[in-house]
């Protein structure tokens, strides 16, 4: 336990909790380390303290100096003992000289900071509660919601997260009646009881802060964090949030929220809003060319992506822009690609300055070459990308595998995949790649055991129940069992319009048209995607709504007019549009 106590420490001292408020004042200069009424004794005693201290015997040490502090008063010598105890790994003596440091000086914050952060250190979070209150109280009126809000960061490294979020509650009751502080201790203890796996609990408590202060920007953050199908009073929070006069930066995020559910057209509502209502917030502009290229809306995408780039150009040069910009420029290169101006694809990536950002760029060049028929250069290019993390040889892996599987060289991908499985043969993502590979040969069966082992390995792999349920749907075989695969990929994901089409497929393949229709139609409306408008265009048709049919098909091809679904379906129909 004492191992890791000193860094726990440094870590703490970097939390605002405790730190002397930032009213715009310079720090005094620091004093001589040594009060001027020091006496040759103490003087020699000091001394001999830290020749102690660094040499063999840091006891020693650490006993005189903090001998020296007490009789001298000097809260530095207090905290040098301090350091001292944690250097030799001694909680137990850091926690006496920080104890007797607070008692000696008990108006010093920095005292209580170093008993308060020792007794965490040390797990004795029963204990923890006076020096909290006490750390409350120095703070003062006006810093003590930033104090609050700064709790939880304090406690985050505790085991016993359960303990620790019952001692602030205690801490925090008086709080939590006061409308200066309410907001800020409700959404505290909400964090709180996050940390501690206490969800509902946490929803509870950021409803409440919400209550007090409807204008309160941390309950609605600790909302989005919470935010998953299960916690649907979550959302609520937020819209409630956004109803009144809502930061940009909270609807920005709700949308990546959206984005991260995989609910499309709700995100694409909320980028709208925030590039209507602060047409110069720069990030909104890059995530909303990034959807727009995604769904193929390429003049759009330019567009927005141009206007992210006009504000961004001015800002201040840093990493975060950096890297920014480079997004723009490869989503910028995707979209030449896709109108196969390659010239103007490779200019894109030419711009990148950023040399984080050199794998997404060479693997966009990588496909500009493999688009122009010379695989092995592209492949080759992948391949000398250089490896400075643990995770880049996996990066380069998929790259080159997504690389020929966009130019069917199904074999190859699948070699690859086997070599990095036999590898790792627990890596499920891989497993996955490999399955859905298998398929484009028509090697169904080696598909299914490979899904079968993903499931078997992580249970809760969404993909890979729908993958295997889809596939049997679309084979139109062991359709009840295609059935609960499908359902349980959509109880994992209940918001994924993918596995929704899924469903839908399976309900057309069994007969239930009607039932069909309604899913896949709410599915597009989602995710208005090609491999989607396929399905329902083919139920459309089957039930004599041919314009409908083809307008949806049409709708498709603007998407994309080379989706392998929709192709297929148009093949096997007859159908010319």
């Amino acid at each position: 336990m004492l191992l890791s106590l000193r860094c726990a420490v440094i870590a703490f001292a970097a939390i605002p909790l405790f730190a002397h408020a930032q009213d715009g004042t310079p720090p005094a200069a620091a004093p001589p380390l040594l009060s001027s009424a020091m006496d040759s004794e103490l003087f020699y005693e000091v001394l001999l303290g830290e020749l102690n201290a660094g040499g063999t015997d840091p006891g020693a040490g650490y006993s005189l100096i903090l001998d020296a502090a007490r009789k001298t008063d000097d809260e530095r010598l207090y905290q040098r003992a301090v350091n001292i105890a944690l250097q030799a790994r001694s909680g137990d003596a850091a926690l006496q000289a920080a104890s007797a440091w607070r008692e000696a000086r008990p108006e010093s914050r920095d005292a209580n900071r170093y008993v308060l952060q020792i007794l965490i250190a040390m797990n004795r979070i029963a204990e923890t509660a006076e020096p909290l209150k006490s750390a409350l109280s120095l703070a003062g009126p006006r810093d003590r919601p930033d104090a609050i809000a700064a709790i939880p960061r304090i406690y985050a490294r505790t085991t016993d997260k359960q303990l620790a979020t019952r001692v602030v509650e205690q801490v925090l009751a008086e709080d939590l009646m006061r409308l200066g502080t309410g907001a800020a201790a409700w959404t505290t203890i909400g964090q709180m009881r996050q940390n501690a796996g206490n969800a509902e609990g946490a929803v509870e408590a950021a409803r409440r802060a919400q209550e007090i202060n409807p204008a309160a920007e941390a309950p609605v953050r600790l909302a989005l964090d919470l935010m998953s199908p299960k916690l649907p009073k979550a959302e609520a929070l937020v819209l409630a949030y956004l109803e009144g006069k809502p930061a940009p930066e909270i609807r920005m995020d709700y949308a990546r929220a959206l984005l991260d559910a995989q609910r499309y057209a709700e995100a694409s509502e909320q980028l709208r809003r925030v590039t209507t209502e602060w047409p110069q917030f720069a990030d909104a502009w890059l995530v909303q060319g990034s959807l727009q290229a995604q769904d193929n809306k390429l003049a759009e995408a330019e567009k927005s992506l141009y206007r992210f780039l006009e504000l961004a150009r001015p800002q201040a040069p840093s990493e975060a822009r950096s890297r920014a910009m480079a997004q723009a420029y490869v989503v910028l290169s995707r979209v030449a690609e896709q109108r196969k101006d390659f010239k103007a694809a490779e200019g894109w990536l030419d711009r990148i300055e950023n040399p984080e950002d050199l794998v997404s760029a060479q693997t966009r060049r990588a496909s500009l070459l493999a688009r122009q028929g010379k695989i092995e250069e592209a492949r080759q290019l992948i391949r000398q990308l250089p490896e400075r993390k643990p995770g880049d040889a996996r990066v380069k892996l998929m790259a080159e595998v997504q690389l020929l599987r966009d130019q069917q060289k199904f074999q190859a991908a699948y070699d690859l995949l086997k070599a990095a499985t036999d590898r790792d043969p627990k890596d499920t993502d891989l497993l996955y790649d490999q399955a859905m590979v298998a398929e484009k040969l028509g090697n169904t069966d080696d598909m299914e055991k490979l899904l079968r082992t993903v499931i078997a390995t992580r249970p809760d792999h969404h993909h890979a129940y729908n993958a295997l349920g889809y596939s049997l749907a679309d084979r139109n075989v062991r359709l009840p069992e295609a059935r609960q695969l499908i359902e349980k990929a959509l109880e994992l994901s209940p918001g994924d319009p993918f596995i929704r089409d899924s469903l839908g497929w399976v309900e057309f393949r069994m007969g239930n048209t009607a039932t069909a229709l309604e899913i896949l139609e709410a599915a597009y409306k989602s995710r208005p995607d090609p491999e989607i408008a396929a399905h329902l265009g083919e139920v459309l048709w089957s039930s004599g709504q041919r314009d409908r049919a083809r307008a949806i098909w049409k709708e498709g091809q603007v998407q994309n007019a080379e989706n392998e679904t929709l192709r297929e379906t148009l093949k096997r129909l007859r159908v010319r549009l």
